[in-house]
């Protein structure tokens, strides 16, 4: 959403379109500089679609499933492959961005369901769980704890760590940094999130913790770490999951990151704030995904 000013004051201006948000969600390539020695191949991993993005540097043992933020309407594999190709280059992994299936066409669980194909498909090819990772953005970051919920709660392995940029936990936007930094915030609104929840949500009840973490049940969950942008309406949303870890003995850590916006990652190579975060979330992760034990 954008805001106009005028003489009485910011005029709301009405949310975007979903072919509207879709448009713009798709220019984050640009975002973004080319990773060098990076390569992307298309693949089906458990019937969806998506890239796997490979390093010359990586490792192929180590594993980090991704999924692309755009409020659940919007987004791609595509769109998000040079912050994978980063993230792959980074960590030494291979990165299979997923494609999952977008609303309105598609609302929940169905994004839920696809990432939990990949997911399951990953571990049935022979990935090792201390070698396997699962992150996101946005609405993704979500979507990644809401795979890590519904992993465990199927007896599925957890695997080594899991991590969230900028994560969407709270489809009812209840959080205290939806008010106290809508004046910084210069990427995200409540009403555009409201908006989204509703095209995502399609009825469902918006504390389904399988569709918004922030009401989920931790015990049990691998490492996390959260990363956000303090200048952004979605911090309590990392903050909020966070604690609610902690207090069921997971092992978190939260970086956030003075005066930056929502998912400014998604800069890598052109923002020195982006390239030092993701140095850090490599340094986290790669002593958590090693070599499978005994090989």
């Amino acid at each position: 959403m954008v805001e106009q000013k005028s003489g009485a004051g910011p005029v709301a201006m009405p949310p975007l379109t979903v072919e509207q948000h879709r448009e713009v969600t798709e220019t984050a390539i640009s975002f973004a500089a080319e990773p060098v020695g990076v390569t992307w191949t298309p693949a089906i991993v458990g019937g969806v679609p998506g890239l796997w993005a490979d390093s010359d540097r990586g490792d192929p043992r180590r594993v980090l499933q991704y999924l692309h933020g755009g409020g659940y309407v919007a987004g791609s594999a595509a769109s998000h492959r040079r912050l994978g190709g980063h993230l792959a280059r980074a960590i030494g992994c291979r990165v299979f961005l997923v494609d999952y299936r977008l609303a309105p066409e598609t609302p929940h669980p169905g994004p839920l369901d696809d990432s939990m194909a990949v997911y399951r498909a990953l571990l049935d090819a022979g990935t090792h769980p201390e070698c396997f990772a699962i992150g996101g953005d946005s609405a993704g970051g979500g979507l990644a704890l809401c795979s890590l919920l519904r992993a465990r709660d199927e007896g599925l392995s957890q695997p080594a760590a899991g991590f969230a940029f900028s994560p969407w936990t709270d489809l009812e936007v209840l959080g205290a940094s939806i008010t106290t930094n809508a004046g910084f915030d210069r990427l995200v609104t409540a009403i555009e999130l409201k908006n989204l929840a509703g095209l995502f949500l399609a009825g469902a009840n918006p504390r389904d913790p399988r569709a918004a973490p922030v009401h989920g049940d931790y015990r049990g969950i691998c490492p996390l770490y959260f990363q956000v942008g303090g200048a952004e309406i979605l911090m309590d949303d990392s903050l909020r999951v966070a604690d609610l870890a902690r207090q069921a003995d997971v092992d978190v850590t939260v970086d956030v990151a003075p005066g930056m916006q929502h998912v400014f990652q998604l800069r890598a190579g052109r923002l020195a704030q982006a390239d030092e975060a993701i140095g850090r979330i490599a340094g986290w992760l790669r002593p958590r995904i090693g070599p499978a034990p005994n090989e």
